[in-house]
């Protein structure tokens, strides 16, 4: 629904206000609202004044358009000129439109209004645009306040995220330094470990130097030096590779003279319980650490050249704590050698010089074990009774040491007193076994004797547990003497040991020996005595009686050329001469 249309004829600045005027109580009294109405007078004013300055006449047509409700609308104004001599139309400027909430009075859109109160009605709007002005700004100041709290609390938990990605980037690097710190220590124990186990396993200076040089070259140490103080005694003979030290550093005698380790260098080590010093003449570009060999006693010092430009705080410590292992197995070593030496004198001091009886050639060989303290126990005796017939003896005390060594005494020194009174191979084993089991009970001994006289084609024998012995003919054959033989002597049992004979020919040869001449571990006794009659059955009666000794050598090489002995050899060698 539309109302017809006001017209107002705007030809000066009166009839525009008075126009203005009444738009705007067509307005005001439909309940534009005053921020509309401001925008919708403000608007309208602009073009009347354009008009104005165009010059001419010119109509304002005032439409008021109603909803289909009647009960709200809008107030639509446009200008256009009078006449066709009048100016064109304003720019094609579309029309000015303001909403009314309110229906209006019919009667009231012609009506005047007077420009004292247009000029109050205009001062009501700046005013109620004024307020919503300040109601604007204290929105906007709200806002602002707003917006401000809501940056600063922005940054602060920026702040508090940037915080809490810092702590847990510090905590993830103090886990992953705590996991490597943990993994390498874990290394260093595991390293120090194997090294250990590497270095006691051995009973030997040599090996047990190899052996360290080997494991700290070169990831631990560039080169390491060592000095032992009794390098002579230390030193093995048959080693031509032993190692010797020439020349010590300035920290290598520091350490020797206090006992403490040393680290020479250019700049302080700070390692831990390791004095410091200036750099060594001998190695001026990398440092040295020089640590104490100590057991007992102190034994002498290692030397370690670094691998890089430092050595490491834990890499030291356990360095210091690997030395002083070392000193320990090489203290362990030497009381061993020494032992080992004196058992080896005592064995060789104990036995017996052969006799050179006419018609029978003798030889005899004693190696001790290449490893171990089985040393110590095995021995061969050969001598004449007083009726002349010669006595072969070969045994082997159980145990291992000086103290085997001194029971073997006791039984050889024993043996031979009982051989004086002419008792048979049997009747001497019966006594020595009472007397062992009467002084030594703890202790047992092996032992077989041979008895012929030279010139007999027959020999007597009897065995207290001993390997067999093995008789080769003038032909070549050989035979085991394999007749069931006697306990042990020293058994707690009462027992009577049997005499046996065999043939022995002229141009025989009888071969007494101790286990560990065919004793192989894993593999037993009698695969050995078979290699050993092998090897006896290869020679001929020329070389036997030409050099017996020679034979006696060819016999042991086929029967030790292929690994170390953990036990003594004893083999006596008796050949019956042709006549």
């Amino acid at each position: 629904m539309t109302a017809p249309p006001d017209v107002w004829n705007i030809a000066s600045v009166a009839d525009a206000a008075r126009a203005r005027a009444a738009v705007d109580r067509i307005a005001t009294d439909a309940g534009a609202p005053a921020l509309e109405r401001t925008r919708f007078l403000t608007a309208l004013t602009a073009r009347l004044r354009r008009c104005l300055g165009r010059g001419g006449e010119w109509e304002l047509l005032l439409h008021v358009r109603q909803s289909a409700t009647g009960q709200t609308g809008r107030l639509e104004a446009r200008l256009s000129p009078v006449g066709q001599s009048g100016p064109g139309p304003l720019d094609a400027a579309p029309s000015l439109t303001c909403s009314l909430p309110h229906q209006r009075a019919q009667d009231g859109l012609g009506v005047a209004t007077s420009l004292p109160e247009a000029l109050l009605r205009a001062d009501e709007n700046t005013a109620a645009v004024l307020n919503l002005l300040d109601e604007q700004e204290s929105l906007v100041r709200l806002h602002r306040e707003e917006l401000h709290q809501t940056n600063q609390g922005v940054l602060a938990l920026h702040a508090d995220l940037e915080a809490a990605a810092r702590a847990q980037r510090d905590l993830l690097e103090a886990e992953r330094t705590a996991r490597a710190e943990a993994e390498r220590a874990r290394r260093l124990l595991t390293f120090l470990g194997d090294a250990s186990a590497a270095i006691t396993s051995s009973l030997s200076h040599t090996a047990i130097l190899r052996r360290l040089s080997d494991m700290l070259v070169p990831d631990y140490a560039e080169h390491l030096d060592v000095w032992l103080f009794d390098e002579e005694e230390y030193a093995d003979h048959d080693d031509e590779h032993a190692l010797r030290v020439r020349e010590h550093s300035a920290a290598a005698v520091a350490a020797a003279r206090t006992g403490r380790p040393q680290h020479a260098a250019a700049h302080p080590g700070g390692l831990p319980g390791v004095e410091d010093l200036p750099p060594s003449v001998l190695s001026p570009q990398r440092p040295l650490l020089a640590i104490p060999l100590v057991a007992q006693r102190l034994l002498g010092v290692l030397t370690l050249t670094a691998p890089g430009p430092r050595f490491d705080e834990d890499t030291s410590v356990m360095l210091v704590e690997l030395a002083r292992r070392v000193g320990v197995a090489l203290d362990h070593a030497h009381r061993y050698q020494q032992s080992r030496n004196t058992a080896v004198a005592l064995q060789r001091a104990q036995l017996t010089e052969l006799p050179t009886p006419p018609g029978v050639l003798l030889a005899a060989r004693y190696l001790p074990a290449t490893w171990g303290m089985n040393i110590g126990g095995e021995w061969y005796d050969a001598f004449l009774q007083p009726d002349g017939s010669l006595l072969a003896v070969i045994g082997d005390v159980t145990g291992h040491g000086l103290h085997a060594a001194v029971v073997m005494g006791q039984l050889r020194t024993a043996l031979r007193a009982y051989a004086v009174e002419n008792a048979t191979p049997g009747e001497i084993l019966t006594r020595l076994h009472r007397m062992l089991g009467h002084l030594q009970p703890d202790l047992y001994a092996t032992a077989l004797i041979a008895r012929f006289r030279p010139g007999e084609p027959e020999v007597v024998w009897a065995s207290a547990g001993h390997p067999p012995a093995v008789v080769r003919a003038a032909d070549g054959t050989v035979r085991v003497l394999d007749a069931k033989p006697g306990v042990m002597l020293g058994i707690p049992l009462h027992y009577v040991y049997t005499d046996h004979r065999a043939d022995l020919p002229a141009g025989s040869s009888l071969v007494l020996y101790t286990d560990g001449l065919v004793e192989r571990r894993g593999q037993g006794i009698d695969p050995g005595i078979g290699r050993l009659s092998h090897a006896l059955a290869a020679l001929n009666t020329p070389e036997l009686e030409q050099d017996l000794n020679a034979a006696a050598d060819a016999l042991l090489k086929p029967l030790l050329h292929d690994s170390e002995r953990d036990d003594d050899v004893c083999l006596l060698l008796c050949h019956t001469v042709t006549p």
